[in-house]
């Protein structure tokens, strides 16, 4: 039985395509208008997470802040890899230029995918990202571009845990840039305009 996600799709005019992958309590809708604005002509694919915390939707469960269940890591992941290859199919996509865009619990799931399910994404742009799996061995990610963004005074997660995610991808072969914003956990105008540079790029 094909794998199934709640979703908003935006056909665009260029080969590229946004998977815009929410944060802990938002849903399909929330960064469809960010991934118009930061990638314009781009196909947008937007999946509603399918686990929830206390009413919030989110990408995989956790047991604490900041503490994940490996199990349920691979589990999800593994789902919405397979859910991305199959809508990229069913909507006549280019499976080899799908970029994630992720937010907190969103950018975790994109980083954890690309571990896993190696070329499923051609690169990814993570907001506010965290480490949620080691893979043994490590996957070889062929120089896939990845842009880290972090928040100087993000009190949802340890300093120096996005160049720490940073520093594993490139172990495993990615390109990966990064970035550290006057910011806290949220997004602001600043993560935008780099996000649409950066991938104006690729």
């Amino acid at each position: 039985m094909a794998i199934e996600f709640i979703h908003q799709f935006v056909q665009g005019t260029s080969p590229l395509t946004i998977l815009a992958l929410h944060g802990t309590g938002g849903d399909e809708n929330d960064l469809l208008p960010i991934a118009r604005a930061v990638a314009p002509g781009a196909s947008v694919l937007s999946p509603r997470g399918k686990a929830e915390e206390n009413g919030a939707f989110r990408f995989f469960a956790r047991r604490a802040p900041g503490v994940f269940d490996q199990d349920e890591v691979l589990t999800r992941a593994g789902e919405l890899a397979e859910w991305v290859e199959g809508a990229a199919r069913q909507y006549g996509l280019d499976a080899s230029r799908v970029f994630a865009l992720g937010y907190s619990n969103g950018a975790n799931i994109a980083n954890a995918v690309m571990m896993l399910h190696p070329g499923v994404l051609a690169g990814a742009v993570l907001l506010r990202p965290m480490r949620v799996i080691r893979p043994e061995p490590l996957p070889e990610l062929g120089n896939a571009p990845v842009l880290i963004v972090s928040g100087k005074e993000d009190g949802m997660m340890p300093a120096g845990e996005g160049e720490a995610l940073g520093r594993l991808l490139a172990e495993a072969g990615a390109a990966v840039d990064f970035a550290l914003q006057d910011a806290g956990h949220e997004l602001t105008p600043q993560d935008f305009s780099l996000a649409k540079r950066w991938l104006a790029e690729r």
